[in-house]
């Protein structure tokens, strides 16, 4: 029988209180969002919502009958016990995928993952955090303005992105893309995937060939029209066939699933059906073949490089298998974070997110009203909260993102609170953030990619970001390593917190989110960045500086 996937909806209650209700209503909405929910996947072709069937099972019968002061236990998305510990302590800790440092490579974790002994939980998944395509589109779309600004006038009319990946995260590139007033192109290996952000309305078009996307691409561009087009096919072999032809994008990227040679990325020598009938017994073809598809893959963004195009990496490994495949000069693509995005981490303005537990869309508008008067004067926060408004559809529980920093954004869960409090909101709303924040990953391909000092694989930071939010009274507090292709390339900690109306809720809310913020602006100041020495200044946070 095929399991369905729905959202919860209204105020009653199955579980003995709103914090054990929240983290039920995250877990079933990263499902109903989910990329392969029938196999608890999320994301990221392996980014997982709970172990095992009977694992997520327990873990939902678990927060239905625990009690306040009580904390559930997850060990790689498996539940392990709950302990008596009091009202202010975590409802729910978590360690998903955390490998010891020598034994953490990706032969290892496929080697456990198929004897279910651990699972990745990715970012956002393992610990029921994920809004949809959403949750990454403000970054994506604060990477295309940037790019505007530093390039081409603060305007991409009539500039084309060549992209490529349209799964969990990839995703949102298109609507991004066209956000930001660019044409855009993505290639995806797997129809379906296409066929849904098109559903979602996250894509406008699919070509039929590459002559056709092309066509496409180039009306738009001569007319100045935002537009977004998905082309099926394997980027690996798109990309070399668009530099034969003379044609140089303005801006080339890709967020294929190249994190992962076995479950994520398809090499070009395989249809899709084939790399999937690999993946049981011949994970070694498939990763061979992968990363000699990526060293033609990259090699085509660098020659796009060379002939004027901004390119980037989108945060996915493909420059690191390029490079054990043989290019050398892979990383002289530029990271994402550390090329556009690392002044705002530096004063610890990120991903935060907030979802309508009531299944309330009117909701999250009347957050939106709140931001809009209170932070007139913030034109990043505006200028999102107007765009999201018109073009971002909800998926899965009504939530919102907007990149917002220290201060404002326990400002905004405090007054959230009140909201709940005095009825104007329909019901609770939870409170969390990607784990590409400011103080709560490292991975030295990624987030803390050259960093001032060269701090750039010290993974202390996540880990007191964990144990301090512990401290702060979160509701769940997760520290995460990677899977796959991924595995020992990152530590990261994710919180939530959940806004219920109480004044309990406010003290949680205030600690937590206050210190995670902190955090992030201390760990950017320890590294030398005069952002964030700054910001210490002007918040008044209390760094011990040496």
């Amino acid at each position: 029988m095929k399991k369905t996937f729905d959202v919860t909806s209204g105020t009653e209650l199955r579980c003995k209180g709103w914090r054990q209700e929240a983290l039920l209503r995250l877990l079933e909405n990263v499902l109903a969002v989910g990329e392969d929910p029938e196999n608890l996947v999320v994301y990221a072709a392996l980014g997982r919502a709970a172990r095992d069937w009977p694992s997520h099972d327990a873990i939902v019968e678990t927060l239905k009958t625990m009690e306040e002061d009580e904390t559930l236990i997850v060990q790689s998305g498996k539940p392990i016990g709950v302990m008596k510990t009091h009202v202010d302590a975590p409802l729910c800790v978590m360690a998903n995928c955390n490998i010891v440092g020598q034994w953490a490579k990706s032969e290892n974790f496929y080697k456990w993952e198929k004897e279910n002994l651990i699972c990745w939980g990715g970012l956002t998944a393992g610990d029921w955090q994920y809004i949809g395509s959403q949750g990454v589109i403000q970054g994506t779309y604060e990477i295309f303005s940037i790019i505007g600004e530093r390039h081409f006038d603060s305007n991409l009319a009539g500039r084309f992105i060549l992209t490529a990946g349209l799964g969990g995260m990839g995703g949102a590139q298109p609507l991004a893309g066209s956000m930001a007033n660019a044409a855009t192109l993505c290639i995806e290996i797997d129809p379906v995937r296409i066929q849904k952000r098109i559903e979602i309305g996250f894509l406008q078009y699919q070509a039929k060939d590459l002559d056709e996307a092309l066509a496409m691409i180039q009306k738009a561009v001569e007319e100045k029209k935002a537009i977004s087009v998905g082309l099926c096919g394997n980027a690996a072999e798109i990309y070399p066939e668009i530099l034969k032809r003379g044609i140089v994008p303005d801006i080339v990227t890709d967020q294929t699933s190249a994190h992962d040679l076995v479950y994520g990325y398809v090499p070009h020598t395989r249809t899709l059906e084939e790399a999937r009938s690999l993946r049981a017994d011949h994970k070694d073809i498939l990763m061979k073949e992968g990363r000699e598809s990526i060293v033609q893959h990259v090699t085509a963004m660098l020659e796009f490089q060379k002939k004027g195009a901004i390119v980037f990496d989108n945060g996915n490994l493909i420059r690191t298998h390029a490079k054990d495949g043989g290019v050398e000069d892979a990383f002289d693509i530029p990271i994402f974070t550390e090329a556009f995005l690392r002044p705002l981490f530096c004063r610890a303005i990120g991903p935060f997110r907030w979802i309508a537990l009531s299944n309330d869309a009117e909701d999250i508008r009347k957050i939106d009203d709140f931001l809009l008067e209170r932070f007139a004067d913030n034109d990043r926060v505006t200028n999102w909260i107007r765009l999201a408004r018109e073009n971002v559809p909800f998926e899965g529980l009504p939530a919102r993102i907007a990149w917002i920093g220290h201060g404002e954004r326990t400002e905004l869960a405090l007054a959230v609170n009140e909201m709940v409090k005095s009825g104007h909101l329909s019901g609770p709303v939870a409170f969390t953030r990607d784990h590409l924040d400011a103080g709560g990953m490292a991975h030295p391909n990624i987030m803390t990619e050259k960093m001032k000092d060269g701090s750039d694989a010290i993974a202390d930071w996540p880990l007191l970001n964990a144990m301090m939010s512990c401290s702060s009274r979160a509701d769940l507090v997760a520290i995460h390593s990677g899977g796959g292709g991924y595995a020992g390339y990152m530590t990261s900690a994710g919180i939530t917190v959940v806004a219920d109306g109480t004044d309990a809720a406010a003290q949680r809310l205030e600690n937590s989110i206050t210190n995670d913020t902190a955090l992030g602006v201390m760990r950017y100041a320890d590294a030398g960045y005069e952002e964030s020495y700054d910001e210490i200044e002007k918040k008044n946070i209390k760094r011990i500086a040496l």
